[in-house]
């Protein structure tokens, strides 16, 4: 990864270290204060795949859920409670996070650092392979509602809006094909070191493609708006 990560963490009770991806001090066995970690991936003891089973994630979902349930805690010291809500919390946000496909591969570019800095830079430009549509689809959209407010029929104006949604859904499947090829690549590389040519180029491939997926589910979003108008 670009960024660089802990891969130690020292346990508060005995003082003795442990691994960052360990919850629980190999020494005193006292559950460790999240304090900071690596990541969602090697917190819930996860490869950094954009491909993964539904199935294995939830089961480790469930394990570390029972592992740091507060109940469990509650005759423990504060510092062990606090422990386990932090652990707890932290560990719901790493579901939430790695089991929408989305999500994940947002949070891989985060954590390789090429993720966009906000919605803000994320909408700033239209991807140079979208111009065109974006274009033709808000010069369309103008027309249909200057056709629409001039009384066009019903089926007239909407007729139009689902014409010009037809490239938009074709692009889109095309588009979801190239996503996952590109994981698969990915997955094969992600244990490269991050200057590894090939491996760079995958990332920014997935960023790129990342961007785009934004902006054509908005294209297809604002056909949908006018068509519920």
């Amino acid at each position: 990864m670009t960024s660089s990560v802990p891969t130690l963490q020292v346990c508060r009770d005995c003082g003795g270290g442990a691994p960052v991806d360990v919850h629980f001090c190999p020494q005193c066995e006292k559950i460790l204060s999240l304090s900071r970690h690596g990541d969602y991936f090697a917190f819930m003891g996860l490869p950094h795949r954009l491909n993964i089973e539904a199935a294995e994630l939830e089961r480790r979902f469930r394990a570390l859920s029972r592992q740091f349930h507060p109940d469990f805690f509650y005759n423990a010291t504060t510092a062990e409670r606090r422990a386990s809500l932090e652990r707890s919390s932290y560990l719901n946000d790493a579901y939430r996070t790695l089991r929408d496909p989305v999500t994940r591969l947002q949070y891989i570019l985060q954590i390789e650092g090429l993720a966009p800095q906000g919605p803000a830079e994320a909408s700033r430009q239209a991807p140079p392979a979208l111009l065109e549509e974006v274009f033709a689809l808000n010069e369309e959209l103008d027309e249909v509602r200057d056709a629409r407010t001039a009384g066009a029929a019903d089926d007239v104006w909407r007729g139009r809006l689902d014409r010009a949604r037809q490239p938009i859904e074709t692009k889109r499947v095309a588009h979801e094909a190239q996503l996952q090829e590109l994981s698969a690549r990915w997955d094969t590389l992600a244990d490269r070191p991050a200057a590894d040519a090939e491996r760079r180029a995958v990332l920014q491939a997935l960023g790129e493609r990342f961007l785009e997926r934004n902006y054509i589910n908005n294209l297809l979003a604002g056909i949908e708006r006018e068509l519920t108008q």
